[in-house]
C-alpha cells in the first residue's frame, strides 16, 4: 500500500482534533461534510430534469 502524504496529514489533523477537543468537533465536521455531499449529489442528479422538451 502506498503512502499518501495528504492522507497522512488529514489523519494526523483528525487525531489531533480528537485529542484536543474530544469527538464532538470531529463528529460535527463529518456531519457537515456528509450533508453538503448529499446536497451536491442531489443537485447533480436532479439538474437533468430541468431540461425543456421542445
Amino acid at each position: 500500500m502506498e503512502h499518501h502524504p495528504v492522507a497522512a496529514r488529514l489523519t494526523e489533523a483528525a487525531t489531533s482534533a480528537v485529542q484536543q477537543h474530544g469527538t464532538g468537533n470531529l463528529l460535527r465536521v463529518v456531519l457537515i461534510v456528509m450533508v453538503l455531499g448529499c446536497a451536491l449529489t442531489a443537485w447533480f442528479l436532479l439538474r437533468g430534469y430541468k431540461r425543456k422538451d421542445d
